[in-house]
């Protein structure tokens, strides 16, 4: 599952570790980049590897409980899961727009840009990083995403709680969570669909 480095010609719209520490200041977005601080040696040794799910699994680890603590668990959840999974598209050279809004919809991730979605959704990814567990309220976002993707398997939720929406949905749990395996899954889905010449990841 390593993900070896990918050109540099492939990135976009991407943004630096220092530029994701200065967007938006929020106490749990600054706990989570004091931790990757203080662990530099051994997120960089992992990083190295491209062994992205085993960082995801640590910060989760070292951080779930401080980070529940420090607000409404699905809203500060979310939060974290933002943060790091923009430090890992970061650093794992996958091209993605950010926290942009197409048509009125704002929208978290979109791999790889809206110019692709315009053109070919079926190339194109929808992240959706949920900060609620109200069922209501995630369809009623679903099918403001629908709108804008129409194919439904190429919406991703991410999500703090285990539940039966029948999109590909990755729980952000302490332990065992399936949150840490999205980045191979991002990976694959740009190999299949990507336009680059550049594998990012070797199946």
């Amino acid at each position: 599952m390593s993900i070896p480095p990918l050109n540099q010609e492939v990135k976009d719209d991407t943004f630096s570790t220092n530029k994701l520490m200065q967007e938006e200041p929020n106490p749990i977005k600054d706990f989570l980049f004091d931790y990757i601080k203080k662990s530099e040696e051994k997120i960089q040794e992992l990083t190295s590897q491209s062994k992205f799910a085993e960082i995801i699994d640590d910060v989760l680890e070292n951080c779930y409980d401080r980070v529940i603590s420090m607000g409404e668990k699905e809203e500060s959840l979310g939060i974290l899961a933002t943060g790091l999974l923009h430090y890992i598209l970061t650093n794992a050279l996958i091209s993605s727009q950010r926290k942009i809004e197409h048509d009125g919809i704002p929208l978290d991730i979109v791999i790889p840009n809206l110019k692709t979605l315009e053109i070919d959704p079926k190339k194109t990814l929808i992240i959706c990083i949920l900060k609620t567990i109200d069922k209501n309220t995630i369809e009623q976002k679903l099918e403001q995403l629908q709108k804008i993707q129409p194919i439904k398997d190429n919406i991703w939720l991410v999500i703090t709680k285990k539940s039966d929406l029948q999109n590909k949905t990755y729980v952000v749990e302490k332990k065992n969570a399936s949150f840490s395996k999205i980045i191979y899954d991002i990976a694959q889905f740009v190999n299949v669909h990507g336009q680059s010449k550049f594998k990012i990841l070797r199946i």
